[in-house]
């Protein structure tokens, strides 16, 4: 895509407000979507929507903002950042979603419940007027909340009950990536390449939410989210295996 000289926008970023816009315009003529929702970092480009179906067609619309989800260094968590949070079991499984709540630090556990779940608002007080190892009940309440919204009640009793251990892995070790075989023995999920093989070939592994078939897949640093990617052997063992170094 061309872009303008220096630190410029480019033509896209240029007209991003334009067309959502526009986008909104078309929205309300076509459907009559009258209401515009999204993070509050948005809340100029649907004002301007707003503005647009005011002016053109004399018609009333509206929007509506949240207040965005951040991630624990307090940046965005969008879709295009490393280490972001899928709701597509494929990019991010149901274990790896509820352990990244129950993973949250103290401060944010409060707010996340608050923005996240349907709990009473006197429930996450009181979950939450704690502080140290007791804070753990909050989060695992969270991460079971969150996850059963989005992945259903079945989906969340297996990842509270399934414990998810953790396995570091040099970056010297992994490099630009590990075969399957190799991490796994790596990993302490099998005593043997032999033993790998056998599970891949019978379909009994997974990778970062994706059953893995193919002896020789690669698992590259591509498919790692954050620095991190969850394998998993059969139903309950699970490993998140982190890459550090």
């Amino acid at each position: 895509m061309t872009k303008f000289k220096g630190d410029g926008l480019n033509l896209l970023e240029l007209n991003y407000m334009i067309m959502q816009a526009y986008d909104f315009l078309e929205l309300n003529r076509r459907f009559g979507c009258v209401v515009q929702i999204g993070g509050n970092d948005q809340w100029s480009n649907i004002i301007a929507g707003v503005e647009l179906i005011r002016r053109v067609d004399k018609k009333q619309a509206y929007g509506m903002t949240f207040t965005l989800l951040e991630r624990s260094d307090g940046t965005k968590m969008g879709k295009t950042m490393d280490g972001a949070l899928w709701i597509d079991a494929g990019k991010t499984s149901p274990h790896e979603f509820y352990q990244y709540f129950r993973d949250l630090d103290d401060e944010s556990v409060a707010t996340t419940m608050k923005l996240l779940t349907f709990l009473p608002m006197e429930q996450i007080e009181e979950l939450c007027a704690v502080e140290g190892a007791a804070m753990n009940r909050a989060k695992e309440v969270l991460a079971y909340e969150v996850t059963k919204i989005v992945h259903g009640e079945d989906a969340a009793q297996k990842a509270a009950g399934n414990r998810m251990d953790e396995k570091v892995v040099s970056a010297a070790t992994f490099g630009d990536g590990m075969n399957i075989l190799d991490l796994l023995v790596e990993i302490g999920l099998v005593p043997s390449k032999s033993e790998a093989r056998r599970n891949v070939q019978q379909g009994g592994i997974m990778a970062g939410g994706a059953k893995i078939t193919d002896v020789a897949h690669i698992v590259a640093l591509a498919d790692l989210s954050g620095g991190r990617i969850v394998v998993q052997k059969g139903k309950k063992q699970i490993v998140r295996v982190i890459i550090e170094g």
